[in-house]
């Protein structure tokens, strides 16, 4: 399968990377942690060299699918990252057999915050995104995304080819809404069926709708444990990878 990187030996990893970006996301992570996981990463639907979106499927769905496929014989850690988490939650959920351990760093499950005024306050910092995708402002709409999501690195200082990239894959973030917002793949009531240990991580200076979400998500699990990286911010996979990677071996000590 074209698409996916490798790092590392040890125990079995898969990992997922968030939306707008690509499997080379979890160099650093999984570099730090090569002597503990062989960790694989694909690159998603639409990202990187993946498998292009199907118009006809649910996009969470076709992702899903996707992962499920790269998901290794035996049980392995699955690691997910914002969008990438939302899928490695599903699979723990639907595939548990498969799964030893679970770290999600940041899921954008955003119907886990319900109402929250963290929630209130991402829905009014993107309100106008939409739109611009409407009005065929990709940039414009990618330029108003990573304000808030993305890694403090503004979206006119990017390289041309990054701004282009992202630009081109913000159709994503519309596309995975419904699952998102709306729990279409009806995650919330069965986080009850996750049978492995869980780590929940955050940064401390992430959108407040992040530290809604993970309260909401550390409550069902019976063997859950959340822990914040002071200083990162939603990209920490990226920022903060050693301190990501260290929680990770930690958990898994």
């Amino acid at each position: 399968m074209s698409g996916i990187r490798h790092w590392g030996t040890g125990e079995p990893a898969l990992a997922l990377h968030c939306s707008l970006a690509h499997a080379g996301a979890w160099d650093g992570v999984a570099r730090a942690l090569g002597d503990r996981l062989a960790v694989s990463a694909p690159d998603l639907v639409g990202h990187g060299r993946g498998p292009a979106r199907d118009p006809a499927q649910d996009y969470h769905d076709q992702v899903t699918a996707q992962a499920k496929a790269c998901l290794p014989e035996e049980a392995c850690h699955l690691i997910g990252h914002s969008f990438g988490a939302t899928v490695a939650l599903r699979l723990a959920i639907e595939q548990p057999d498969r799964v030893a351990s679970l770290t999600l760093i940041e899921p954008v499950l955003f119907a886990a915050a319900g109402d929250s005024a963290g929630q209130r306050e991402h829905s009014s910092a993107l309100s106008g995104m939409e739109a611009l995708i409407a009005a065929g402002d990709d940039a414009g709409a990618a330029r108003l995304f990573l304000k808030v999501w993305g890694g403090g690195v503004p979206f006119d200082a990017m390289p041309e080819a990054q701004q282009r990239y992202m630009a081109d894959r913000i159709w994503v973030i519309p596309a995975s809404d419904a699952a998102l917002s709306g729990d279409r793949a009806g995650l919330l009531p069965r986080l009850g069926r996750v049978q492995c240990p869980v780590l929940l991580l955050e940064g401390g200076r992430s959108p407040r709708v992040i530290a809604d979400i993970q309260a909401a998500l550390a409550e069902d699990p019976p063997d859950a444990r959340r822990v914040v990286i002071e200083g990162a911010g939603h990209m920490l996979p990226i920022t903060h990878p050693a301190e990501v990677a260290a929680e990770i071996r930690a958990f898994l000590s």
